[in-house]
């Protein structure tokens, strides 16, 4: 019996279903080969240890997308269902409250077991019996569920690629050797030239429609697409350079209260924050020349790069210092359907929205519900992409989100005024 017979489709209609099925199979081939590349340049030790509890091992991250479609993909819909390893299903699971138990986030860098060795097992398995449900599912009633949810955890690995990048950084700038990645191409330039001259694009009064159209994959925070006012505004063409943050800096921006909002006085007192994550000031005598840690290890301070690596608190205050503000989200948002590609930049930048749902936003049903709802609350929405966002991951209507002190990832300044 052919594959038209036994799913009720037409022959072209099953014809078209393989073919998609195909596509996406070949699509989680390609984002999950690109995990196992962006961990290449690591030893084994590199991949266990945890910088700080907003980070995560390298390990862990190949572990938990793993999971995520063991759990949510495999479990469902694989016949005679058996976990790869039954305590991986509390090791590995985020936070999906749903499913069940989890391991404490800030334990995960003291799991020196499963060793790097069998979380690539693990991961192959998975891929193996992935591959092969997709095979079967043009024929499945349930193939459009199936595809959804392999889509949701392609986007969710790139996010942890991503993070992939930002975690290692982060962990290797802890170390006194201050050792470099070591993959100029497993990542796009760590800068991007700002030597042009600062303008500003006008932009009118009016209402402005922003969320997701409908078009390709989304998040359901990006929905439902909706209306807002916005008044006249204008938006720098570029984002805001090294050497621009550096006189803010000499400025006495970070001993100057005034200039900043209350709680980011307090972190910047309680912390001793006196400039930039990645920034360092050599102490010769006859050297004083700022230097910054990158991929690439450390490097002397490109000054017409875009600065990095700012807190939300750094940029309400540098873009204060300026005689400027941080856009909304909506600002950034048509300002960027406006002008294309050229918002899309090394850095995600900061906007003043408040991580909160869109009117009408209704989370998904069920454990996946969990990935975006339960974090609005406290944390600012940041636009854009990075340096390390994956190719074509990102998108207009992307919302990413942190609390107003991270800044250990690749987020950067673009200014607005009223």
């Amino acid at each position: 019996m052919d594959t038209a017979t036994r799913s009720g489709l037409a022959p072209e209609a099953a014809g078209q279903a393989t073919q998609a099925m195909r596509h996406l199979a070949a699509a989680f081939a390609r984002v999950r080969e690109q995990s196992c590349r962006l961990v290449q340049p690591l030893s084994a030790e590199d991949c266990c240890v945890q910088s700080m509890p907003d980070a995560s091992p390298a390990k862990w991250h190949l572990a938990h997308t793993t999971w995520f479609f063991e759990t949510f993909i495999l479990e469902r819909f694989e016949s005679a269902f058996r976990p790869f390893h039954p305590a991986f299903r509390v090791l590995f699971n985020s936070y999906y409250e749903g499913v069940g138990e989890q391991h404490p986030r800030a334990q995960r860098g003291l799991m020196t077991r499963p060793a790097l060795a069998e979380v690539l097992a693990y991961r192959q398995n998975v891929d193996q019996r992935l591959q092969a449900l997709l095979a079967q599912a043009p024929a499945a009633d349930n193939a459009g569920q199936l595809a959804t949810l392999v889509e949701l955890g392609l986007q969710h690995e790139q996010q942890h690629q991503e993070l992939l990048l930002t975690d290692i950084k982060h962990l290797l700038s802890m170390n006194p050797l201050l050792p470099p990645y070591h993959a100029p191409d497993a990542v796009a330039a760590v800068g991007r030239e700002q030597a042009n001259a600062l303008r500003w694009q006008p932009f009118e009064a009016g209402i402005v429609e922003i969320g997701h159209d409908g078009e390709g994959f989304f998040f359901d925070n990006e929905t439902p697409r909706h209306r807002q006012f916005v008044e006249p505004f204008s938006m720098a063409s570029r984002l805001v350079s090294n050497a621009e943050y550096l006189a803010f800096m000499e400025d006495g921006g970070y001993r100057n209260p005034l200039l900043w909002l209350a709680a980011g006085w307090d972190w910047v007192v309680q912390q001793k924050i006196t400039r930039p994550l990645y920034w360092q000031q050599a102490q010769a005598q006859f050297d004083t020349a700022w230097r910054e840690f990158t991929l690439h290890g450390l490097q002397p301070l490109a000054m017409h790069e875009a600065v990095t690596h700012l807190s939300f608190f750094e940029a309400e205050a540098y873009a204060r210092w300026a005689g400027a503000r941080l856009p909304t989200e909506a600002e950034w948002e048509a300002a960027a359907a406006a002008q294309g590609e050229d918002y899309f930049d090394v850095a995600w930048q900061w906007t003043t929205s408040s991580y909160a749902p869109y009117p009408g936003y209704v989370a998904l049903p069920g454990a996946v519900g969990e990935y975006n709802g339960k974090f609005m609350v406290n944390q600012y929405v940041l636009r854009g992409s990075s340096a390390a966002t994956p190719h074509g991951h990102a998108r207009l209507s992307y919302r990413n989100f942190f609390p107003a002190t991270a800044r250990w990832q690749f987020s950067g300044i673009r200014l607005a005024r009223s």
